[in-house]
């Protein structure tokens, strides 16, 4: 189902038991963090979406943890399971295809192309401006959260960040974070290789001194996810929801800004960024675990500020996995696999562990036909958008269950020879890495952990794995309940 606005979430994940009301008071810096820290890595059901509806100092409540699940994150793209989505990507990147041999898949496939490109509709009246704040619009009405103990102030840190490319015309839909400095300027977070980064420069190569931005908080779920995908350039994550939520996404023209924003928003922020600023922002405790370096960066400044009545302010803390990014990630992983399968066909599966803070970690299965072709897929990995960052590398053969990573290591641990199957290269990195000597980039490894081939120089005989036979295995199986042994 499509949620038409984030209190549809709310109330479908409270209905199934998948939220906690937290009556007592909180506090914004510091409190909120630790609770949602602690609920976000326990199992099973008390690991729960929660919303604080007792902030100390505001009269908002505040969503956390709310994609904290792989149940979650289904429910809140409208799915059983993630790989329905997949699915209905394979579906339509089959459609191109259009000649007398396939009429009849074109016959099933044309109404989920209908479906699938829901492009926005544009409204004159939206819930996310029942109230406005022109005259002199302030943040201190947000509960804003301090994360960590060495943050550099409270940040924003699940906002929809929506620039236009000024050239073009395109929008583009990011979510950076944004440190508060005052009532009404915040930082922005736009690491160089985001599209946002780009819009901005495309402005200052015009010569103009500045960029419209919109941000919009607390939309529904689909929209959030669409914020965080690895689109690719010129793809509008606007579309981009549509195709997910199987229907189109409603937007509204903002009041100061020639952008517009999704209707159903909770809170949304229009201003501008100067060519000319830059203020220093951060520490912040960032998903890597560790606290990503102050830097300068340019400073937004807010315009107006609108939002519906009685808003809910959701947001999300980062650091040590598994926490909330952790479930996004990995529903990229899975949506995104037919895009990665088209680009390098022999690739069976991808699993991008939470503990590798998805860019530094990348396991894939590959159907191996011919000598070196474990390097080929890495380098071809290497050359896809964000997975330029991407710091290890492992390939397995296609049997390889890529999800188990006990099996992984054993195969990683008993496949390699240092000399011959480790590639290592040089290439960007992702901003946030800070092992590496030179800020962003450094040496990356591929592990080459498929069998190795006489062809590839390994002459010496290669021995069967141990597996029982499926005739004994099947008598096991009947003899199991008798055994009693669990």
């Amino acid at each position: 189902m499509a949620f038409k606005d984030l209190r549809e979430f709310i109330e479908e994940l409270e209905s199934r038991g998948l939220l906690r009301r937290i009556k007592t008071e909180v506090d914004a810096e510091l409190e909120i963090t630790e609770i949602t820290d602690r609920v976000s890595k326990m199992e099973g059901e008390k690991n729960v979406a929660l919303l604080f509806e007792n902030v100390k100092g505001y009269d908002m409540p505040v969503l956390m943890n709310a994609f904290g699940s792989m149940e979650r994150m289904s429910i809140a793209l409208g799915v059983e399971s993630l790989d329905e989505i997949a699915d209905d990507l394979r579906d339509f990147m089959r459609l191109p295809k259009i000649s007398l041999a396939n009429k009849m898949d074109l016959v099933t496939l044309i109404p989920k192309m209908r479906k699938a490109v829901n492009f926005p509709k544009y409204v004159k009246k939206a819930p996310c401006q029942e109230v406005v704040e022109m005259d002199n619009p302030s943040l201190d009405i947000l509960p804003i959260l301090k994360c960590w103990p060495e943050d550099g102030g409270p940040f924003i840190t699940l906002p929809l960040v929506f620039t236009k490319n000024p050239e073009t015309g395109k929008r583009n839909v990011g979510m950076y974070r944004l440190q508060k400095y005052d009532k009404n300027t915040t930082g922005m977070h736009w690491h160089i290789h985001k599209n946002g980064a780009e819009n901005f420069r495309a402005a200052q190569e015009q010569g103009k001194d500045r960029i419209e931005v919109a941000v919009a908080i607390g939309t529904d779920p689909v929209l959030t996810y669409a914020a965080t995908a690895p689109l690719p350039r010129d793809i509008d994550e606007m579309v981009f929801a549509g195709f997910l939520r199987h229907k189109s996404v409603e937007l509204v023209k903002c009041k100061t800004v020639d952008i517009e924003v999704p209707a159903t928003s909770e809170i949304v922020l229009e201003g501008y960024v100067l060519e000319s600023e830059r203020r220093r922002e951060g520490p912040f405790g960032d998903h890597t675990g560790y606290y990503s370096l102050a830097d300068d960066y340019p400073v937004f400044h807010i315009t107006c500020i609108t939002h519906r009545k009685n808003p809910i302010y959701p947001a999300t803390i980062v650091g040590k996995p598994p926490m909330e990014d952790c479930f996004l990630a990995k529903a990229t992983e899975r949506i995104f696999l037919p895009l990665l399968q088209q680009m390098v066909p022999e690739i069976v599966d991808i699993n991008m562990p939470l503990e590798g803070v998805f860019h530094d970690c990348c396991v894939v299965s590959i159907k191996k036909t011919y000598p070196m072709q474990a390097r080929r897929v890495m380098h071809a990995i290497w050359g896809m958008g964000q997975m330029m960052f991407c710091k290890m590398i492992i390939v397995v053969d296609a049997h390889v269950n890529v999800q188990d990573m006990k099996e992984v290591w054993w195969r990683v641990f008993n496949n390699i020879d240092a000399k011959y199957d480790l590639e290592m290269v040089e290439g960007p990195l992702d901003v946030l890495d800070h092992s590496s000597p030179m800020a962003k980039w450094g040496t990356k490894l591929g592990i080459d952990a498929t069998k190795s081939w006489p062809e590839e120089g390994h002459t010496r005989e290669w021995p069967d794995e141990i597996v029982m036979t499926d005739e004994v295995k099947a008598r096991v199986d009947a003899k199991w309940r008798e055994l009693e042994l669990g």
